[in-house]
């Protein structure tokens, strides 16, 4: 572990030492500051001002700061120890004195992410998975991001909770680069695809990219998983069946448990044949207006949908036999 730095001439830190560690300086910078600090301490007693405040506006300002900060670069920021920065995080300190709530309260959080901060690993993860699913290999996608493909294995299969943003925002850019291109057809491919499918790894389909990074977010394989006929939809598809889309089923067949079989049967018919694919066919009459020149939002606003779901619509049902017939 390395050694503390030695705090500067004229500050307090050197003028009073550290019991142990090290002696107070006697120098003239240091007892200015002495006797400056003691002058003050006088002021604030006499005026019932106390040393100390509540840590709440501070302990707020570092977790906004941290969103786009390091602990590395909050340190060298505020000049505190990382263990102090760390108690205020965590809600730890009860109180603390008003030059490290001044010092904390005076950092501006950087235009730019700091690129070393760590985050979740969630959108990373979804990521890698989504273009595992299509067939791309790790190696693929570990050239894409200029990483290794250790680093790729480790988080498409979960094992590595946090990433480095620099990392985070690399794979996005592979992600977007790779989510549109068939991968070349090669052992690899069915191999990656067979292992993803095999473990329900959502394609790039299923996923928004405004919510992809919310860990609290699900994939919508079907544009109606979470219920019945996203359950249908899975299985005409012949897609992994999603774990909402088997709960919504089954309260499905709860639900009309009591009816007469011949009765019963009939609704099963219907739920299939009402989930015939739909979306499909708004993915082509959205793919022949944007062929006429007509934007997202305007081909989704004359279908009838979200932009969002028309985007999804397309990436989910690519063009059909009969489309590239004609």
């Amino acid at each position: 572990m390395a050694a503390r730095p030695t705090p500067p001439h004229g500050t307090t830190a050197r003028a009073y030492g550290s019991p142990g560690y090290r002696p107070p300086c006697k120098c003239e910078p240091c007892n200015t500051a002495r006797r400056r600090h003691h002058k003050q301490t006088r002021v604030n007693r006499q005026l019932g001002r106390s040393p100390f405040t509540s840590p709440d506006q501070a302990q707020a300002r570092l977790r906004e700061l941290h969103q786009t900060m390091s602990w590395k670069t909050l340190v060298t920021a505020t000049g505190l120890e990382l263990n102090a920065l760390l108690r205020i995080y965590n809600g730890q300190r009860t109180k603390i004195r008003n030059e490290t709530h001044a010092k904390i309260m005076a950092v501006t959080a950087p235009a730019q992410g700091d690129r070393g901060q760590y985050l979740d690993a969630t959108g990373s993860t979804r990521r890698a998975q989504a273009l595992s699913s299509l067939g791309h290999s790790y190696a693929t996608i570990a050239d894409a991001a200029n990483t290794s493909h250790n680093r790729i294995l480790s988080i498409a299969n979960g094992r590595q909770p946090t990433i480095r943003r620099d990392l985070a925002e690399r794979l996005e850019s592979a992600y977007q680069q790779l989510a549109s291109v068939r991968p070349t057809a090669n052992k690899y491919t069915s191999r990656t695809r067979n292992f993803a499918r095999a473990n329900g790894w959502a394609p790039p389909g299923a996923w928004d990219d405004d919510t992809i990074d919310d860990p609290t977010a699900h994939p919508d394989w079907t544009g109606h998983c979470g219920t019945d006929r996203g359950w249908w939809i899975h299985q005409r598809q012949q897609l992994p069946m999603c774990q909402r889309c088997e709960q919504a089923h089954q309260e499905w067949l709860a639900e009309h448990n009591d009816l007469d079989p011949r009765l019963r049967n009939q609704a099963l018919f219907k739920a299939r044949n009402a989930a015939v694919s739909r979306e499909a066919d708004l993915a082509a009459d959205g793919r022949e207006l944007l062929g006429y020149g007509v934007g997202y939002e305007q081909a989704a606003a004359r279908l009838g949908v979200s932009k969002n779901h028309l985007q999804q619509a397309l990436k989910r049902h690519p063009h059909t036999e009969t489309e590239l017939a004609a």
